[in-house]
Formats: C-alpha cells, structure tokens, sequence
C-alpha cells in the first residue's frame, strides 16, 4: 500500500502525526488487516477550511505514487482538538469523485 496521507491544517501545530504514523507502521486501527509493506508516499493539510485544496494535493500524491489516500484521524474524528472538521465528508466525496474507484480512500487513521 502506497499512502498519501491528508491532515487537518488547524491541528499541524500540535500534532505530528506521530500516532499515524505508528499505526501504519504496526498496522493497527485503519491499517489492520493490510497485506505488505505501508509506504508513505507524501503528507500533506488540507489547505485549511474548508478543505478544497484536498482533491488537488490528493490527485499530486496519486501522480507520485500514492494508490491510498488517508484522511487524517484529526479530520473526521477530530483528534486532538475533540472537534471534527464539519467539512470531512464533503472532502472524502470530492476526493472519490476526481480520483474514481482505481484510488482507495481510507477516512481515519486511529
């Protein structure tokens, strides 16, 4: 699995990622069940409310190598701010729309 992984813009400044990361890696949460390695092809926001620039920077990691594309946990479950982006489904609709059925979406991380 090639990931592209899309994170909320409000949450970059307290949060690394780390815990996607380390799901990834042990194939937890969202990852369960993934047949070989995870490699992460490029990580990237949102681009900040209410989430346009997503389909463009999803398509950028899809040209790169990226057959997954991961909505951040802090998008649609709204860790760690407790607060989920209102726009969340609206942004995994638009992604699946540009991309087509060839792109997996995977909408959280943990």
């Amino acid at each position: 699995m090639k990931v592209g992984l899309i994170r909320c813009m409000q949450t970059e400044d307290m949060c690394p990622a780390t815990t996607d990361f380390k799901v990834m890696k042990e194939k937890k949460c969202a990852f369960e069940g993934v047949e070989g390695d995870i490699e992460v092809i490029g990580v990237n926001t949102c681009g900040g409310c209410p989430g346009k620039r997503a389909v463009t920077r999803a398509v950028e990691m899809v040209k790169r190598g990226a057959d997954t594309i991961v909505l951040a946990s802090c998008i649609t479950r709204g860790n760690p701010i407790g607060f989920a982006c209102p726009h969340s489904q609206a942004m995994k609709d638009a992604i699946s729309k540009k991309l087509g059925d060839c792109i997996r979406v995977i909408d959280y991380t943990h």
